[in-house]
């Protein structure tokens, strides 16, 4: 199985709602971070991608028709190669928005928390995030408000850049059904569009940091 759609947005721009509208659109299973969490399996080969080792990306997205959020979305550009056919849905939010929600929620996971969860699983997961994201992605300074948001928008910039037009969407959060409908090519459910894991919601499920 192939994937069919690759999310290229960042971590905290909507991507666990929008993987539960794709498995309601019929594009499921859709890989997301909380598939690492949930399956220790997946961990090894993630963590292997993070030191830069070569990727399987066959076996890695094994059984799943759909990817968003990190780690896959750090990886965009090679999955976008390897899977031709495959859409590409680049969710986005407003900077500062998108920013105060990391600070809130996965950013003290990747950084004030690493090393001090209670479960092993947690802190090698966060280990892994601290390399490709903490530092590769934002240079070891996502906390730094100016500086993570510039790479935010960056990182959207070079989508739109790479992505030829009619393979992309620029899916903003809280869009709705409508325009990631009419890109799929498939009929609007009768159901609202999910919305879950707020900052609240994520809070309410992680440790505090001492």
């Amino acid at each position: 199985m192939a994937l069919d759609v690759i999310g290229a947005g960042f971590g905290r721009t909507g991507t666990n709602s929008l993987k539960l509208a794709l498995e309601q659109l019929g594009f499921g299973p859709c890989h997301h971070m909380f598939e690492v969490r949930d399956n220790p399996g997946q961990l090894p080969a993630w963590a292997a991608a993070a030191r830069g080792e070569p990727a399987d990306w066959d076996a890695m997205f094994q059984g799943y028709r759909a990817q968003v959020d990190w780690p896959g979305a750090a990886y965009w550009r090679q999955l976008a190669a390897h899977y031709p056919k495959a859409k590409v849905i680049l969710s986005v939010r407003d900077p500062d928005a998108w920013f105060d929600s990391v600070q809130a929620t996965i950013g003290p996971f990747m950084t004030t928390m690493r090393g001090k969860h209670d479960n092993p699983h947690a802190n090698a997961i966060s280990e892994m995030c601290d390399r490709f994201i903490v530092q590769d992605i934002f240079d070891g300074r996502l906390n730094d408000r100016e500086h993570a948001t510039r790479v935010f928008q960056a990182h959207v910039a070079q989508v739109r850049d790479t992505i030829p037009e009619d393979r992309l969407l620029v899916y903003k959060t809280g869009s709705g059904w409508g325009p990631l409908c009419a890109f799929l090519g498939v009929e609007t459910p009768g159901e609202p569009y999910p919305r879950t894991n707020s900052t609240k919601e994520f809070q309410e499920t992680q440790p505090t940091p001492e």
